[in-house]
């Protein structure tokens, strides 16, 4: 779709990344990293600094301490850390249960393991989970979940009768769980945040994968970490050694730095509900219905009142003919379920959102 906006000169909702500037701050930190001579490898698991801060923004949030040295693990972004975890755990003819609509690099790493994935959709439209559906479909053969709170595309956060089901489910069948939080500290109207980290018994069995990338709008950087137990650290770190052996030494020295502020997170649920408050604000003066949207900077539309083109050809469309492009939302389904439902990405400049806007109120004229 990025593509197919940069040749309609379009503007660009689709891909997951802002376009706002990073804190000059950071950007300062890389070069003085890089000027103090930090350009060669880092070490394997992370900079300690970086290791020991993560474990203090893991005390500051949730209250619970993990082992910088034998539990936190610095990645080149969040998706090796998904790659690593299940490559962990994952062995040929292992089933692995993900919920559609679900992040596209989950089922191709589970199948590269020689693993089978078993895609069952979330309940429509309130993208929560089916549990009957779940209960079936766990058999000697399962060997993970993939559960991702608050969720991409959706922007729905797990609740805590959910949260509580697949600790049961897991615990119950011996089974592991990789949990994607990536978007953990972007959390809108005063909502909890159901990690993994403070629930002891089920961190035992869990892998979580947060994301400075996400966090501080450093997507290119690629910097990520995975907190997993001391046991399956070990594990994790043999497969991370071989796909990256480490993340790039700059960055992780940069943001040694950053973090000692922990404002620097805690500061972003607000700026981020600010944006997707200007939006929705957009959408509905325009007439749009805009899903809920509880996390993530993502925000679905329902276009069944205006075309019932499938979800793909109308996002075409969009950006052909009305210069904005989209995601729909079918390509997250493993059967490409069409639900007239297309995702937009509001962490943008609000210049941009307004020619988006504007794009938008010419399809209903």
């Amino acid at each position: 779709m990025s593509a197919l906006a940069n040749k309609h000169n379009a503007v660009n909702l689709s891909q997951g990344f802002p376009d706002f500037p990073v804190d000059p701050i950071l950007s300062e930190l890389v070069f003085k990293a890089s000027r103090d001579g930090h350009n060669q490898y880092a070490p394997m698991p992370g900079l300690k600094s970086l290791r020991d801060g993560i474990s203090n923004i893991i005390s500051e949030i949730y209250g619970v301490h993990k082992d910088p040295d034998k539990e936190i693990t610095v990645t080149s972004g969040a998706t090796e850390a998904l790659f690593a975890a299940i490559s962990t755990v994952v062995n040929p003819g292992d089933e692995v249960i993900m919920f559609d609509p679900s992040y596209d690099s989950y089922e191709p790493a589970v199948i590269l393991n020689g693993g089978i994935s078993v895609r069952i959709p979330l309940t429509f439209p309130s993208y929560t989970l089916d549990k009957e559906k779940i209960i079936s479909a766990v058999n000697k053969n399962t060997k993970l979940i993939i559960l991702n709170s608050p969720n991409n595309p959706t922007g729905a956060l797990i609740s805590k009768e959910d949260f509580n089901f697949i600790k049961e489910i897991v615990l119950k069948n011996d089974l592991y769980l990789l949990s994607d939080e990536v978007y953990e500290h972007i959390i809108f109207d005063g909502l909890k945040h159901y990690s993994v980290l403070p629930d002891e018994e089920l961190f035992k069995r869990s892998f979580v994968v947060s994301s400075f990338g996400k966090t501080f709008h450093i997507t290119g950087w690629k910097v990520g970490y995975c907190t997993a137990p001391e046991e399956l650290t070990d594990e994790f770190r043999k497969i991370h050694q071989f796909l990256t052996f480490s993340t790039s030494t700059p960055f992780q020295f940069a943001l040694t730095e950053y973090i000692k502020d922990i404002g620097k997170i805690t500061a972003l649920k607000n700026f981020y509900q600010s944006k997707r408050d200007y939006f929705r604000g957009l959408l509905e003066r325009n007439g749009l219905k805009p899903f809920l949207c509880s996390g993530t900077y993502f925000q679905l539309i329902d276009y069944s009142s205006i075309s019932d083109e499938y979800d793909l050809d109308f996002a075409a469309r969009l950006t052909k003919d009305f210069g904005i492009a989209s995601i729909p939302v079918s390509v997250f389904y493993k059967d490409k379920t069409d639900n007239k439902v297309l995702r937009f990405c509001f962490a943008k400049e609000d210049k941009t959102l307004d020619e988006a806007a504007e794009c938008l109120k010419r399809i209903l004229r």
